[in-house]
């Protein structure tokens, strides 16, 4: 190939990348924006598709986002629709004996992200917001119950922490901080094939499994993906930026995460 055929070549390859770029970019504008209006759906849209199985349910999530303009509604509708068959996710269901897991089950193409989460009996996560993206939460076995929260009136906002919201732990106790108690809005507890829907415009959350018996696993659908949010002190506020990380992906450990 000639050095002019090698130059063209990667000109179009960057134009198909730029390309890409933009689509994602106003993907994500549009899926962030509907945040302030959305609240999600209770039942399935009559007459849609439902998905069978784990494997339609990532097919038609991902042609879906392939839209630049996703139908929000139809992507609750599809949550819905699956009911729980743990031969299909139980090679996803990675458990840790001292919190819970996040497992990626499938990266959506940078558009989303769909997880299957993890938790021993008692376990928790810390109070904390969804960086403006979208969260469907659905029930796979056992049951969790969510406490949701008014935004506190200051949230100051902290330097990184490596901490992870799994652990509950902000690493942030020792200094000082005189904010008001957040405001407890709302408990429920969800069953198994049940979905709850959540944004930053209706507030913050904690996910618990309240059983000291019975494991619990969920599968989540965050979009757009982000791998930093915010954690908060329920006595006084405080905001804490963290990053979230993966215990596996794809069925396999993480590496990185590996003690």
């Amino acid at each position: 190939m000639t050095s002019l055929a090698v130059m063209e070549l990667n000109n179009n390859n960057n134009n198909t990348t730029n390309v890409d770029e933009s689509r994602n970019e106003g993907s994500e504008k549009y899926l962030r924006e509907l945040t302030k209006t959305f609240t999600g759906i209770d039942k399935p849209l009559k007459n849609a598709r439902k998905c069978e199985t784990l494997t339609d349910l990532i097919g038609e999530l991902r042609k879906t986002f392939d839209s630049d303009h996703v139908n929000i509604e139809y992507v609750n509708h599809l949550m819905l629709s699956y009911q729980s068959n743990a031969a299909e996710w139980r090679k996803f269901a990675k458990f840790d004996r001292y919190r819970y897991t996040r497992n990626l089950v499938d990266a959506g193409n940078g558009k989303y992200n769909l997880m299957i989460l993890c938790w021993n009996e008692g376990h928790a996560s810390a109070i904390h917001d969804h960086a403006d993206s979208h969260c469907f939460m659905k029930m796979l076995k056992g049951q969790l119950m969510e406490t949701r929260y008014a935004w506190p009136k200051e949230a100051t906002a902290t330097e990184d922490n490596k901490a992870d919201i799994g652990n509950g732990q902000t690493g942030e106790e020792e200094i000082e901080y005189n904010g008001d108690e957040l405001e407890e809005l709302s408990r429920s507890t969800m069953e198994t094939n049940g979905v709850c829907y959540i944004n930053d415009t209706l507030g913050l959350h904690r996910v618990e499994n309240p059983s000291h018996t019975d494991v619990a696993v969920s599968l989540h659908l965050y979009c757009p993906p982000f791998d930093v949010c915010s954690i908060f002190n329920k006595q006084n506020g405080k905001r804490t930026k963290c990053k979230v990380t993966f215990w596996s992906k794809f069925g396999k450990r993480e590496p990185t995460n590996v003690n």
